[in-house]
């Protein structure tokens, strides 16, 4: 089963500061059809104006991992954590028993993320943030794990969930291929280039959803940035 969920059908909300795109229920945007897809629950693709941002508010009980797809994204809670996540990189807060937080875009231009949130395996966590730079060399035509859940996945940021974020970057006219285990599900998302998923077209910032199926071909139709979720 491929899925494709055009940007255009996205649930939206846009305000002054803020453009933001829902690929399933969200705030005010709320669709049956798109209340998550396995565990994942919230995958978001926000434009914050400069000078701009979220205010301290509280999350509990989600994996929420940002990935900057442009500019950069500072953010700071109240368990005294505080750092500036640029392009390309990536932050996890493990919400936890509970957390407030707020991130902010102190740049001069616009930013740019992908927010995504995945239910977190079980309750009780103890809350924490983490970021990491990822070179973007290591990306180029090959998926590499950014965030996991998953044993066996060394060096990236930790998710508590059998859950893992990959990302790539493909030159037109090559692939990538992604396994996927029996019963689990793969989420992707080109933030830049037109791609197509098992011979399926996708077009950027389109959502491509993934199931019953053994492995996950993506071909580059242009130069593409690729984010992929893979979850149970």
């Amino acid at each position: 089963m491929i899925d494709v969920r055009s940007f255009d059908s996205l649930g939206r909300a846009d305000i002054d500061w803020l453009k933001a795109r829902h690929h399933f229920s969200f705030g005010h945007y709320n669709d049956p059809r798109r209340m998550g897809f396995g565990a994942l629950r919230v995958w978001n693709d926000d434009t914050i104006q400069a000078g701009t941002g979220f205010d301290p508010h509280p999350h509990r009980d989600m994996e929420i991992i940002t990935y900057v797809r442009k500019g950069a994204i500072t953010h700071r809670d109240r368990l005294g954590n505080e750092g500036r996540t640029e392009a390309g990189d990536v932050q996890v807060m493990s919400a936890g028993t509970g957390i407030v937080h707020a991130e902010y875009n102190l740049e001069d231009e616009a930013t740019q993320i992908f927010q995504i949130w995945i239910l977190p395996s079980g309750t009780g966590h103890e809350p924490r943030w983490e970021a990491r730079q990822f070179p973007k060399d290591d990306r180029a035509g090959e998926l590499v794990v950014l965030a996991s859940g998953r044993a066996g996945d060394d060096g990236a940021l930790r998710i508590n969930q059998d859950a893992a974020v990959l990302g790539a970057t493909v030159k037109a006219g090559q692939a990538v291929t992604h396994a996927l285990g029996a019963g689990r599900k793969a989420y992707l998302v080109a933030s830049t280039g037109s791609i197509t998923v098992n011979g399926v077209p996708a077009k950027a910032r389109d959502g491509v959803a993934v199931a019953d199926e053994a492995t996950v071909e993506i071909h580059a139709v242009e130069d593409a940035e690729i984010v992929l979720v893979d979850v149970p």
